[in-house]
């Protein structure tokens, strides 16, 4: 979202403001343009985390309240030519916000993973209010003017709906230079959550140590590491060859000193970190998760993808690329060239298409 704020505020001229309902007073992890302008409404959800059920749904009802509030004060006072929706707690109420603007849904994650209502642990009752709330975010949908996700495989999964474009995320950075695949490295990008499938990655690792004792392994994210630095020490890792390090900033440095990139999620809504390792030249082995990696990825030709779930194809790809020089950078190369289609200046052409052809539409 910074990313394209700030690209249509310094090179289309657009008027643009982010309303925001959390984190007042905090700066902003992405550095934003001096264009581009900030309103937080100061409702804090945050609070709803750490609190009992009961008290947690009596403080939602009341905070929703307030944000519907707010936010159309805020709307009715910018009268924005077109409003877009991360498909947050503003979805229940945002088509019905009558401040002239058109609306817009914009969604990160695929279908089957939104809101965690699919797990398998489901019952009668999680299953019959899963049917409920997903009937009840469709008509939400269906009354937007456009809902956009990421993948073409996730608009076929919204095959209920007619208003449904792909546009996928842009590249966050155009790197100056790409890896020499000088240091025998394997770097994992992505936060500490079951999601990004570290516990698969971990294993995987532990065979390929023992078959190429002089690479190494690094993974960069937020969030707890302690389960994982436990299974380290369960698969018999060699910490001196394997770190959890935090989240960085120079992310991009990171990628040119590695020699592969690995993808160990379960799902995807797209695949970012997929993306700037190949910018970077660095060729990528993934799980063929749904829905991201098969969308960027060319089996073979830039990257590998692997059955999703499989530790020990896992292994093997990263030996096969580990053990050839060549294909690493041949791969390497044509991933740097491949992914340019995702650069921000292609993406945001996409996005301003879809404005004026909403207006002009409109119009008519």
């Amino acid at each position: 979202m910074t990313l394209k704020a700030n690209y249509f505020a310094e090179h289309f001229g657009y008027d643009i403001t982010i309303v925001i309902t959390d984190g007042k007073g905090k700066e902003t992890f992405y550095p934003l343009s001096d264009k581009v302008k900030v309103i937080n409404l100061d409702i804090g959800f945050e609070e709803l985390w750490n609190q009992p059920f009961l008290k947690k749904v009596i403080l939602y009802l009341k905070k929703q309240r307030q944000y519907k509030k707010k936010l159309t004060a805020c709307l009715m006072e910018l009268r924005p030519d077109i409003t877009i929706s991360m498909l947050r707690r503003e979805i229940n109420f945002i088509n019905s916000i009558k401040d002239g603007s058109y609306k817009i849904g914009e969604i990160h994650i695929n279908r089957a993973h939104f809101r965690n209502f699919e797990d398998k642990d489901s019952n009668i009752v999680k299953n019959l209010f899963s049917k409920f709330w997903m009937n009840n975010l469709l008509r939400k949908l269906r009354l937007l003017d456009r809902f956009v996700v990421l993948t073409e495989s996730d608009r076929k999964a919204w095959h209920e709906l007619d208003n449904v474009e792909v546009i996928s995320n842009p590249l966050s950075f155009a790197p100056m230079f790409i890896s020499r695949h000088a240091e025998k490295r394997v770097i994992a990008v992505g936060r500490y959550c079951h999601e990004k499938g570290y516990d698969h990655l971990l294993q995987a690792w532990a065979v390929v140590q023992n078959k190429c004792t002089d690479w190494r392994l690094d993974v960069f994210g937020d969030g707890d590491r302690s389960s994982y630095e436990t299974l380290i020490d369960h698969c018999g890792i060699d910490r001196s060859r394997c770190k959890l390090n935090q989240r960085t900033q120079i992310i991009q440095q990171e990628f040119e000193r590695s020699a592969i990139s690995v993808c160990s999620s379960r799902f995807e809504g797209f695949g970012l970190v997929i993306i700037e390792a190949m910018a970077c030249g660095v060729p990528v082995v993934s799980f063929d998760c749904p829905w991201g990696p098969r969308t960027i990825i060319t089996d073979g030709e830039d990257g590998v993808l692997v059955e999703n779930g499989n530790v020990d194809q896992l292994a093997e790809a990263l030996l096969k690329l580990i053990a050839d020089d060549q294909l690493r950078t041949t791969m390497g190369s044509k991933a740097s060239v491949n992914v340019r289609r995702f650069s921000i200046e292609i993406i945001a052409d996409q996005w301003k298409r879809l404005f004026e052809e909403i207006v002009d539409n409109k119009k008519t």
